[in-house]
């Protein structure tokens, strides 16, 4: 698995569809179709259509409408430039080669629409623990999320590694994760809920985290 923050990785290595127009903008060179973030499109050169993409059958569809995991998404489908941003976070692209990505489906920007997406549930983590259903993506292709602020990527190999669930972005599949809850910092860490939460990660793999639990919604002043 291949990723980078910013700039073009070495096209001599992999495929350019996707490619970084500067930090905050996914530039892709469309010749077909992808998947994308809906309201993500700010600009493009070319002759494309865009249409609301369901949840890929019935299965899936009731996965996301259950636990409420991912944003809502559209094809793209055409030839030319396609822009794409997501209220200026930065960015981070993967390139996949037949392997799986674990991620929080609110960090989707876009994605090559042959690859395969599942919904999944951290282990140990229910329903009432919140936030704690993630999307995995798999086989051969680029993935595009988007941040919060610029993100960290930490080799779970090196410690015992753990995120809060709203920051950890994305995560290796091979990585085992759990939930870990510590009371005495139920003050200090988390929105709070009264119970400090976070994502344990153990193994051979790394975690990508953002540099906050994500935007705030601003009062209501009416």
């Amino acid at each position: 698995m291949r990723s980078q923050f910013f700039g073009n990785l070495d096209q001599g290595q992999v495929p350019g569809n996707f490619a970084l127009q500067n930090s905050k903008m996914l530039r892709v060179q469309l010749n077909g179709d992808v998947i994308a973030r809906q309201g993500a499109m700010v600009a493009f050169q070319g002759q494309m259509d865009f249409e609301y993409q369901g949840a890929g059958g019935v299965g899936k569809f009731l996965k996301k409408a259950l636990t409420g995991e991912g944003a809502p998404l559209m094809r793209a489908r055409g030839q030319g430039l396609l822009f794409l941003a997501h209220n200026a976070e930065d960015l981070h692209l993967f390139y996949l080669e037949n392997e799986q990505l674990t991620v929080n489906g609110a960090n989707i920007l876009a994605y090559d629409a042959h690859l395969q997406t599942d919904v999944q549930r951290v282990q140990g983590a229910g329903i009432a623990a919140g936030g704690l259903f993630n999307t995995t993506i798999g086989g051969t292709g680029w993935v595009a999320l988007h941040t919060h602020g610029a993100p960290v990527m930490l080799d779970a190999s090196r410690a015992p590694t753990f995120a809060d669930g709203q920051s950890a972005v994305a995560w290796s599949t091979s990585l085992q994760v759990g939930v870990n809850r510590t009371m005495k910092a139920a003050a200090l860490i988390g929105r709070g809920s009264g119970e400090a939460m976070q994502l344990a990660f153990q193994g051979q793999g790394f975690v990508l985290v953002q540099a906050s639990e994500g935007p705030t919604v601003a009062p209501h002043t009416h």
